[in-house]
């Protein structure tokens, strides 16, 4: 391995020619797939390295069997992301020394049976972790845990229902942290549970459930009762033959339920699980551990429990021969090498997740940990080891369709367009299905393929009567792998691969964008002037490949175009009422429908709505996917996550800020404190700022902060706290001589409480002095975004107290609902104002800068 160290400005400026001129996607290469170790040294300076890197080890695989692919040949087809695209995990992960981690991009887990102690609980708390620690995304399912009221064996007399667990969960994947992300993971649950309606509306509370997608698992008889207007039985256990517990609800009423949660916060989304079973190739193995139970956090990879996937995405705009000109076609021929290519390159990388899984078990048996402690993570390692053994499942998938259509001059969302990704997709799985018998002969059929157990699952029979051919090759020799394709986002891959993401449309062809300028310098345009001076210059940035339309037609991208001109222009391209925005949503379930007969998981897609939309026509594209023959569906409103957590405290806020206007009022004055009570809860938030160690006191009433103390966490008589608090809340007590301080009592894992006295003794006088004006300023009922205004406007001379400030962000940030729209903050990367707040990160949904803290 290369051990030359790259500053971080040398290896930006090499990827920035790498990428020619692209700062998004440098950024986002160095930031996130560039090699490094732990202390932040990079070790390649551009993708190039990378490739090379991979290429090299997928190369060492190769030379296990025979036919082997060359590292150059396997070169190739990585370069540039023309072809070939691993992704995140893979791309992070092959060839790195520096990290113990999983080439997996998602997990699956879960317990047999109908299991739900608290020992089964607690169990899956754990192995959740231990799989985010290691970069991997996780789905469960909490249709085994019992509805709230039901009777139980322990002190509480009766359970409380799958909410409190959904809360656990989500909190244990905030405290995760993955080379500078935070772990994904999604919860699901069946429709068919007494708890499924407060599953669903579980996410509107503010401030609960924040670390984690919701899904709601849809059966077929349920969609027919709901269109009906019929009953619907709901049981526990949902399976059972004589349940313990059965109730009939009203089924339109619960999918109306459902329509208007995503209409109103883009969540749940829903699984047709019916659908996906009766697709899914591996539930032909589901006595033998395959039983399909949930899926990965995007949706695109239904599971079953402690199964994993890797995930590689083959670029679709790079088969289009003279592209946006007349003569334009698309390269079948190639395009079905190289798909072949990619599902060998898959199932060699699953050799290579071995080797990872090898080595997380190695350091599991070195750490100096407890035996005991150490037995549950590698017992999970090794059902994992098993389970990918024993189906050796992949996920090969496409990207870049929204391009590639555009670059054939269809419309996306046409019947042209739909009938045309069809065929692409049909192409790709009998590549991909041809390539896994031919690897099954080469290399060995995974151990249980079964062709008898395959032969009336609806998938094989549409490869069957596409190719017979095919389908008796692979009755005679099996095939390598259980199952092989997906769809899944590809968003960031997509930034380097300079290409729309995934099957999604080009969300615009057009950017506005600020640059920093020095008003002195010659022939510079100064189009905005900020608050404090500086100057800045605003430019254009097209699409990549609306580039490449201009080119091919005669425009000149470097020139200066007025608005008409570029609407007049737009008008003549593909991307002419093709974009997100403009897309129409019906074709695009529809197109959705149409690729999924020929994906064997499924795709993660998004209808992206405007804002006016009626819940009406959410429930119609529901119905329609679901008819259509999707697996799952997500709609985003614009603007739905926007100011849906409001408690009734904020409604009064709102109301009082409407009356305030009204009179033309100069100050801020509300009278609706609510007066400080003795005891608080309590969350804990710890942070860095430039390698300190920080912590942050939130005193929460309703779920919104009423109170903050903040810093240093680390000083000689400062605050250690366990990792672990299961409980804190703030008291408000009194000295012997009268005056107020305030207590922090906590409960630790074992149940053992502990007190802190006098939080405002623990922290330097400056910060609390600081911290009782925000928290005076909160207790008003000032809106968190506003808050953050506030302080992060404050000048203040000390270097502490800016540090201090910077904590105090960091701490609140956490409490801005999940998209709610960062007004009047354009993004830094394309200058639009676009900025959402998601678990505490500010996201462009322009173009996908993310910055965090």
């Amino acid at each position: 391995m290369d051990t030359k160290i790259y500053t971080f400005d040398e290896a930006f400026q090499a990827s920035l020619a790498y990428f020619q001129g692209d700062e998004l996607a440098a950024r986002v290469w160095i930031n996130k797939y560039a090699l490094k170790d732990s202390f932040g040294n990079i070790f390649e300076s551009t993708p190039e390295d990378m490739h090379h890197r991979i290429a090299s080890e997928i190369a060492r695989i190769e030379q296990n069997y025979p036919n082997a692919l060359t590292e150059n040949q396997i070169f190739e087809l990585l370069r540039n992301f023309r072809y070939i695209i691993p992704q995140g995990s893979p791309m992070t992960g092959i060839g790195n020394t520096y990290q113990v981690a999983s080439l997996s991009n998602c997990f699956v887990i879960g317990i047999d049976g109908q299991s739900d102690s608290y020992g089964a609980i607690i169990k899956l708390d754990e192995e959740q972790v231990q799989l985010m620690k290691r970069r991997g995304g996780v789905g469960h399912d909490l249709s085994q845990i019992r509805p709230k009221g039901s009777p139980v064996k322990n002190s509480a007399l009766t359970s409380t229902g799958i909410v409190p667990f959904m809360e656990r969960y989500s909190n244990s994947t905030r405290e995760v942290a993955q080379d500078g992300r935070r772990g994904a993971l999604m919860l699901s649950v069946s429709i068919k549970h007494p708890d499924s309606q407060d599953f669903i509306d579980a996410k509107l509370e503010q401030g609960k459930v924040t670390g984690a997608n919701v899904s709601v698992k849809i059966d077929d008889e349920f969609m027919q009762a709901a269109i009906e207007h019929k009953s619907y039985k709901q049981q526990f256990p949902i399976q059972s033959d004589q349940p313990q517990y059965v109730k009939e609800i009203d089924a339109e009423f619960l999918w109306k339920k459902i329509i208007h949660n995503a209409w109103q916060s883009a969540e749940p989304g829903v699984l047709f699980w019916d659908t996906i079973i009766r697709e899914s190739i591996p539930d032909c193995y589901a006595d033998l551990g395959f039983k399909t139970v949930s899926t990965n956090p995007c949706g695109e990879i239904p599971l079953c429990p402690y199964d994993s996937c890797r995930l590689l995405a083959v670029n679709l705009y790079s088969y289009v021969v003279n592209p946006f000109t007349k003569d334009a076609y698309f390269d079948f021929d190639l395009f079905a090498q190289h798909v072949m290519y990619a599902q060998r390159i898959m199932d060699d990388i699953i050799d290579l997740e071995m080797e990872k899984i090898n080595q997380i078990l190695h350091k599991i048996d070195s750490d100096p940990e407890n035996e005991a402690i150490k037995l549950a993570e590698r017992h999970l390692w090794e059902k994992i080891r098993d389970k990918t053994l024993l189906g050796r499942r992949t996920g090969v998938g496409t990207t870049a369709e929204g391009d590639m259509l555009a670059a054939l001059g269809l419309i996306y969302g046409t019947d042209a367009a739909n009938e045309f990704s069809e065929k692409v997709h049909k192409v790709t799985a009998l590549s991909a299905y041809r390539s896994s018998v031919k690897l099954a002969q080469e290399r060995g059929a995974f151990e249980i393929y079964n062709a008898k157990r395959e032969k009336d699952n609806p998938f094989i029979i549409r490869i069957k009567d596409a190719d017979p051919d095919l389908y008796a090759q692979m009755v005679k020799f099996g095939r390598r792998n259980i199952a092989c394709l997906t769809i899944a986002p590809t968003g960031t891959t997509s930034m380097m691969s300079q290409t729309t993401s995934g099957i999604e449309p080009a969300f615009s062809c057009v950017y506005s964008r600020r640059r920093k300028v020095n008003p002195n310098d010659a022939d510079v345009h100064v189009d905005f002037i900020d608050e404090v001076g500086d100057a800045w210059e605003e430019y254009i940035v097209f699409h990549h490949k609306f580039v490449t339309w201009m080119e091919a037609n005669g425009y000149n991208p470097a020139k200066h175009y007025s608005k008409a001109e570029l609407d007049e222009m737009i008008s003549k391209s593909p991307y002419y009422k093709a974009t997100s925005a403009d897309v129409d949503w019906l074709k695009k379930v529809q197109m959705q429908g149409r690729i999924q007969k020929w994906v064997d998981h499924s795709i993660s897609v998004t209808i992206n709505l405007p804002a006016d939309v009626s819940e009406e026509l959410v429930g119609q594209l529901y119905v329609e996917a679901w008819k259509s023959g999707c697996k799952g569906c997500t709609v985003y409103r614009e603007g739905s996550r926007s100011g849906v957590l409001v408690t009734a405290s904020q409604e009064k806020i709102e109301e009082a800020q409407s009356e305030k206007d009204e009179k033309d009022q100069s100050c801020f004055c509300y009278n609706n404190v609510i007066e400080r009570p003795k005891e608080l809860p309590c969350d804990v938030v710890r942070f860095q700022n430039n390698k300190e160690k920080w912590i942050a006191f939130v005193g929460l009433v309703n779920g919104r902060p009423y109170e903050i103390f903040t810093g240093l966490a680390d000083d000689d008589d400062g605050i250690v706290l366990p990792k672990q608090i299961v409980e804190g809340k703030i008291i408000k007590n009194k000295n012997e001589d009268g005056r107020s301080r305030y207590d922090f009592q906590f409960t630790n894992k074992r149940g053992y409480k502990t007190t802190i006295e006098g939080l405002s003794y623990k922290f330097d006088p400056e910060y609390w002095n600081y911290a009782k004006l925000i928290s005076g300023v909160l207790r008003y009922g000032m809106p968190i975004d506003q808050v953050l205004k506030l302080v992060s406007g404050l000048q203040l001379n000390s270097e502490s107290i800016n540090t201090w400030k910077n904590g105090v962000e960091r701490a609140l940030k956490k409490y801005i609902p999940d998209g709610m729209t960062a007004e009047g903050k354009k993004c830094p990367s394309c200058g639009q104002e676009t900025l959402i707040y998601q678990e505490g990160c500010l996201t462009c949904q322009s173009c996908g800068y993310s910055r965090c803290g």
